[in-house]
């Protein structure tokens, strides 16, 4: 790992942003998972600066990130926004930190791993100083393909998501909360965080829609990162990224295409044994994967796994998932990249 501490010692692990809802999640994942750290740090904007977060019994003061924020520092996690991470990311490479980044700053960078520590472990030994954290949906989507994919290679996949206000921070969590209630209530309510009412409502992923293809952002993440943490562009993929009124787990429709045929009793065997995933099919019960049992867990879960009737060539396969946005869709993803430095 590159940074300035003796061999075998614990590290000094500072957090970006840790009082957003990834910040916070980021903590419980250190302390539950008992990393080995010497010293934790945290940091987040001016107007955050001064409160205290728990950590390991203690409270910790967090403090206003700046310039000289990591000497010291051997692992920093960052989850506040893109322009903060183009900013200070180099800053603490500089001063001798490993940078695991959870914004979209460096995902597409050529010289910057973009890892899921149960697809592509190798990729953390390229690093430069930074390793990108992938997009929530695309970790989601991709972790229970994984094993598929080395057994019976995917050739294309079609995904919609359906997304949590999670994924938009603390304050769409908050305004979700707010809306529903004042729906209830028959109050007006005022959106101000995502740009449609929320409760009892859903709609296109608010990030840009690019006028060339159609596709917003989020959808375009979904393709070129699936390709870039695979590492095979050949893979045919379409998505639709949906915004729904759900808390904190995204959930995802997947039809994917493999290049020999393929039974949904093969894949049911497969997700008994992959990791980081949880088999959730009961037919019977008509019991499947769902945001309210995904919330707060570390696996993904799979479910709903039958035969794409619509392709007689028998490579096609349909199944649903659902996993916590702000665990493995973003801070446990990022403390298990840090396991592994």
């Amino acid at each position: 790992m590159q940074s300035g501490r003796s061999a075998g010692s614990a590290p000094v692990v500072a957090i970006v942003g840790a009082t957003g809802a990834v910040g916070v999640e980021l903590i419980r994942c250190l302390e539950e998972r008992r990393f080995p750290l010497s010293e934790l740090r945290l940091y987040a904007s001016a107007r955050s600066a001064g409160r205290t977060l728990p950590f390991r019994g203690e409270p910790l003061p967090v403090r206003e990130l700046g310039e000289d924020s990591f000497r010291g520092v051997d692992v920093a996690l960052f989850s506040a926004g893109g322009g903060t991470s183009r900013r200070f990311a180099p800053l603490a490479v500089q001063q001798g930190a490993v940078v695991v980044d959870n914004s979209s700053a460096f995902r597409m960078d050529p010289g910057v791993p973009l890892v899921v520590p149960e697809i592509n472990p190798e990729a953390v030994r390229g690093h430069r100083g930074i390793i990108a954290n992938p997009n929530c949906s695309t970790i989601i989507a991709i972790t229970p393909l994984w094993p598929v994919h080395r057994a019976n290679p995917v050739r294309r996949m079609i995904v919609a998501t359906y997304q949590a206000a999670s994924g938009a921070g603390a304050a769409a969590m908050e305004e979700l909360r707010e809306s529903t209630r004042a729906y209830l209530e028959g109050r007006p309510y005022e959106n101000r965080v995502l740009p449609h009412p929320y409760a009892f409502n859903l709609f296109c992923h608010n990030t840009k829609i690019d006028p060339e293809t159609g596709y917003n952002e989020e959808e375009t993440k979904v393709v070129r990162e699936t390709h870039k943490i695979f590492g095979d562009d050949s893979i045919r993929i379409a998505a639709t990224c949906v915004r729904v009124p759900v808390l904190r787990a995204h959930s995802i429709a997947i039809n994917f295409e493999c290049e020999r045929p393929i039974t949904p009793g093969q894949v049911r065997e497969i997700m008994q044994t992959a990791p980081g995933v949880k088999l959730v099919d009961d037919p019977e019960r008509n019991y499947f994967p769902m945001p309210k049992d995904a919330s707060g867990h570390d696996p993904i879960l799979v479910g709903r796994i039958r035969r794409d009737i619509s392709d007689p060539s028998g490579r096609s396969i349909a199944l649903f998932v659902a996993g916590d946005q702000l665990l493995k869709g973003a801070a446990l993803n990022a403390v298990q990249i840090a396991e592994l430095l």
